[in-house]
């Protein structure tokens, strides 16, 4: 592939007439939509009851998530677990992706470092989080960090202005390749779900005041945990 061709995408892995998340998961290994499958032990699709109420994106597996094959198994995923409690979130009420489904990194030794996605791999793999999100039912979406933030709303999204916030849904009039969720039985479509953008958790491992930014994570999933309640 040329370094300026862009990914050819994950629209053709996704298998006609997915009608449910496990169909979306069988498939996902086969995925060649960017280079990133080529150096990763495996695909890290999403987990979770297909009606949980909270959705949570975030930006890519790690590489504990990589060699186990579920998202949010590392130090960051233990870390948001406890928020989650801190918050009085249930865990079944929760449904964990990311915004892409393999482990970009570069090799330094025996390491392999994190690097984060490119705009180029969310395009890509965005296919994949819009089937998700045609069979998920969810009162609320978590947007954990930029990459996931770009992914549902953006490139001019930013996560520190407006973190916290109980967002509306957006528009087919602002993106007209929209995220969905699935009809009830009946044939009754489900309120379209809020939004609210956080930092992902990788962040407060990083952050000079690990107990700041820890409180202000279980902050905004405190507002998480009220709305999904309403």
């Amino acid at each position: 592939m040329a370094a300026t061709e862009p990914p050819p995408g994950a629209e053709r892995f996704i298998p006609d007439g997915a009608h449910s998340l496990d169909d979306l998961k069988r498939a996902a290994p086969g995925c060649r939509g960017c280079e990133l499958y080529a150096d990763a032990t495996q695909v890290v699709f999403g987990r979770g009851d297909a009606k949980a109420k909270i959705v949570m994106v975030g930006e890519q597996p790690g590489d504990i998530e990589d060699q186990k094959g579920f998202p949010f198994v590392g130090p960051a995923g233990h870390l948001l677990r406890r928020a989650v409690d801190a918050a009085g979130i249930e865990v079944p009420e929760i449904y964990l992706t990311n915004a892409v489904k393999h482990f970009r990194f570069v090799q330094r030794g025996q390491r392999r470092i994190h690097q984060t996605p490119e705009q180029q791999h969310i395009v890509a793999c965005r296919p994949w989080l819009v089937s998700e999100f045609a069979l998920l039912r969810p009162r609320v979406v978590v947007v954990l960090g930029a990459t996931a933030a770009k992914a549902l709303l953006g490139p001019s999204f930013r996560v520190t202005r407006q973190r916290g916030q109980v967002l509306p849904w957006p528009d087919a009039a602002q993106n007209p390749d929209d995220f969905r969720v699935a009809p009830i039985e009946g044939g009754v479509e489900v309120p379209p779900a809020k939004l609210v953008a956080t930092i992902h958790p990788s962040a407060v491992l990083r952050a000079d005041d690990q107990d700041l930014a820890f409180n202000g994570l279980v902050d905004d999933l405190k507002v998480v945990a009220a709305t999904a309640r309403r």
